[in-house]
């Protein structure tokens, strides 16, 4: 209860909203990774997402969840409240240029990196 407890926090953002935040560490956090395809209804972009969540799973790091909701600000609130700490967004440059976005719940950045590079940087992550 004391992890949980010390690990919550609501914060305010530049635009005047608030975000619920469980900033549990990464070895803690019951769920390490959400991978969301941009647009739900779209073939491609799922079984790219479901490809690489399966891959992430296989590693044996932590449960990786596919979030396929369809609306990514909304996905990233929740798995901000939920205290998943990376976020991996499958869209149309990973088709075309195989690309991911990587968001940080704490920081709340974004990087751009390669898909064949995902497993390397969610293992240095979680155990770092």
């Amino acid at each position: 209860m004391a992890v949980l407890n010390e690990a919550y926090s609501v914060e305010k953002l530049d635009n005047g909203k608030e975000r619920v935040v469980l900033a549990l560490k990464p070895h803690l956090a019951p769920i390490k990774a959400a991978v969301i395809p941009l647009k739900k209804n779209n073939t491609e972009l799922v079984n790219l997402a479901s490809k690489l969540k399966n891959e992430l799973q296989n590693l044996r790091m932590g449960r990786v969840l596919l979030e396929n909701t369809g609306n990514i600000g909304k996905s990233y609130r929740k798995h901000d409240e939920i205290g998943t700490p990376l976020c991996i967004t499958i869209d149309f440059d990973t088709i075309e240029k195989n690309l991911v976005t990587i968001r940080d719940r704490d920081t709340m950045e974004q990087q751009t990196i390669n898909i064949a590079d995902v497993p390397n940087f969610f293992r240095d992550y979680i155990t770092n």
